[in-house]
């Protein structure tokens, strides 16, 4: 029996960027999945780096890690939470992870000799690795994201890739859905459709008639915009839907469920569909409940930029919806922290969460951020860098290792000096309680050298960490390059450091807590990146807990 065929839906932005495609793409799949169908997603990013592991978060926001150890762009975040389901590496593209491909081809002989064009070559590579994530487990729907805006000369593949898709797998099989923007124009008082109208002209050019445009505006729009639209773009006025902007993205599928905006893309593709109340409405019925708000601090070092911390800002929402309150998110400057009175600075806090990351900037500003916790008795959550600089806190202000410290921070000074970085003997000294992983021999390649992805961590049963999950063994998702080190564990588990959680041979510690403390975890992985808007995630859900306690 021939594998089935799946559907493919590719969703492109015009006008300009950070226009929501990501939501768009996520909530199109949302709304399918929760009409009975079996769907997954995938990106394409334009840039020519192999992945978005080394890409400025500051700029490009979070990366996030899937199970299986994919750095990819903070947009497979939404379509983990929106799905609710893991996705794998084969759901991030970009550029450079094409060439890569290419030319280790080309340099194998695998050509023979042939021109390698960007028509045919790389085309085709953008179409199998479709195909790839499409087919992988006998999906229905499949839908690609394709990142940048239409008229992007380095995007330009992805698109033309798209367009020969429709040719390949035949019209009823391919849907094209194109998001613009309808800016408002203040001296006439008007929301104004040509912008959208050349983007959707561009996209003709090259071969794509858009079958579905969402229309995304900040503002109210006249009667008849939707016909106007529809006579310019030669899109039906049913498969146009006007996106405004809402208060949560998790809005998004229900507004498009009022739209029957499932109803035509079913229609074009020949899907069927069950007739069932989506899981969503209970969700959004709680988020617009109105609810007692919880302060919580997020201590970094990048403040400006909500992005940056996505999946963590997610996953305080999600938890805090568990509790019955909104959250009420501080966004603290760890850099300023630095030269400011902790007790001053952090007042008022329920809770306090350092999240990962990496260098040098800000990081003392965290350790302040830590101990106030602990000393003040305040529910605190540490993830990776934060679990990380919990241990060196405690070390230092607890068990008496006064100059303790992570290898990476000692590294990166000694590196700016040009120095080799090596640790002395001497108790005087500064001493790593992080320390790089032993199978590490550089971190020259900053793309190859972290433990990604899933990993096992059995719990011990006397602890917080035990308690919120309710179970003994449990998986969750690593980025980072340096461990607890070992030699140190002795001293501060009789300092009244509890080891809470490692790797099931025992060897790498992956969650640390503090006794006599209402509720202190640090946690080696990233566990915003497992948490669902529906369900939270446990160690987010009793965090929340502890800090209404508090």
């Amino acid at each position: 029996m021939p594998a089935k065929k799946p559907k493919y839906i590719f969703v492109t932005g015009g006008v300009l960027s950070g226009l929501g495609k990501g939501i768009t793409a996520a909530s199109i799949a949302n709304v399918l999945k929760e009409r009975g169908l079996k769907v997954n997603m995938q990106k394409f990013d334009q840039y020519i780096n192999v992945d978005a592991g080394t890409l400025n978060p500051a700029e490009h926001g979070e990366v996030f890690v899937t199970d299986d150890g994919a750095e990819a762009d903070l947009d497979l975040g939404h379509y983990e939470r929106f799905l609710n389901q893991n996705l794998t590496t084969n759901s991030s593209i970009m550029t450079g992870k094409i060439y890569q491909s290419l030319i280790a081809r080309e340099r194998r002989g695998e050509y023979l000799g042939k021109t390698v064009q960007v028509i045919p070559h790389v085309t085709e590579e953008v179409k199998d690795r479709t195909r790839i994530a499409a087919t992988m487990d006998d999906f229905d729907v499949h839908i690609v994201e394709i990142g940048g805006t239409v008229g992007d000369d380095e995007g330009f593949h992805f698109i033309e890739a798209a367009r020969q898709m429709r040719l390949n797998e035949g019209k009823d099989n391919v849907l094209y859905v194109h998001v613009v923007f309808l800016p408002y124009l203040k001296a006439s008082d008007e929301v104004k459709t040509k912008p959208a109208q050349n983007s959707v002209r561009d996209l003709r050019s090259i071969g794509i008639q858009p079958d579905v445009l969402i229309a995304r505006t900040d503002h109210d729009v006249k009667d008849g915009l939707v016909e106007k639209l529809s006579l310019y773009t030669n899109v039906e006025p049913a498969a146009i839907m006007l996106l405004p902007t809402v208060p949560s993205v998790y809005q998004v599928p229900l507004m498009m469920e009022s739209a029957h905006l499932h109803q035509v893309i079913a229609d074009r593709l020949g899907l069927k569909l069950q007739d069932r109340q989506p899981a969503w409405t209970k969700l959004v019925a709680k988020i617009q409940t109105s609810k007692p708000h919880l302060t919580i601090g997020l201590v970094g070092k990048y403040t400006t930029m909500l992005d940056t911390y996505a999946s963590v800002v997610e996953a305080l929402k999600a938890a805090c919806w568990q509790a019955d309150v909104d959250l009420n998110l501080r966004w603290l400057d760890s850099e300023q922290l630095e030269s400011q009175d902790p007790d001053a600075y952090l007042q008022g806090l329920s809770g306090i969460v350092v999240p990962g990351g990496f260098g040098t900037r800000g990081i003392e500003g965290k350790i302040l951020a830590i101990k106030h916790a602990r000393e003040n008795k305040i529910p605190y959550l540490g993830l990776c860098l934060g679990m990380q600089l919990a241990v060196v806190e405690f070390a230092r202000h607890v068990a008496g290792i006064k100059q303790a410290t992570s290898q990476e921070l000692d590294e990166e000074i000694i590196l700016k000096n040009n120095g080799p970085a090596q640790r002395s003997s001497s108790a005087d000294e500064r001493s790593w309680v992080i320390h790089i992983m032993a199978d590490q021999k550089t971190i020259t390649d900053k793309g190859g050298t972290m433990r990604l992805g899933g990993w096992d961590c059995i719990l011990a049963e006397d602890s917080f960490s035990y308690k919120a999950y309710g179970k003994k063994s449990i998986r969750e998702r690593h980025r980072h390059r340096y461990e607890f080190n070992n030699d140190f564990r002795e001293q501060l588990q009789n300092a009244g450091l509890i080891i809470a959680g490692t790797t099931p041979d025992g060897n790498l510690v992956e969650i640390v807590e503090v006794k006599d403390h209402p509720w202190f975890v640090g946690v080696q992985y990233h566990a915003e990146f497992t948490s669902r808007p529906i369900t939270g995630h446990p160690l987010f859900n009793d965090l929340i807990k502890a800090a209404k306690a508090y």
